[in-house]
């Protein structure tokens, strides 16, 4: 379970995410697609190919 307050914003990816990439990785994906910085404060979820579990 993830507590939020309402400044948190949450961004779902709608893509699949290879998982066995680490999270300097995922940090790049954040980088370079949604052009953000990953330290931003945004809670960012990734999904695997089949939509059976997040990765946050």
């Amino acid at each position: 379970m993830i507590q939020t307050t309402l400044q948190v914003r949450i961004l779902l990816a709608v893509t699949p995410t290879d998982f066995r990439n680490g999270i300097d990785d995922l940090a790049g994906v954040y980088r370079n697609i949604l052009e953000q910085d990953p330290f931003s404060g945004y809670v960012f979820i990734f999904r695997n190919k089949i939509g059976t579990a997040p990765k946050t």
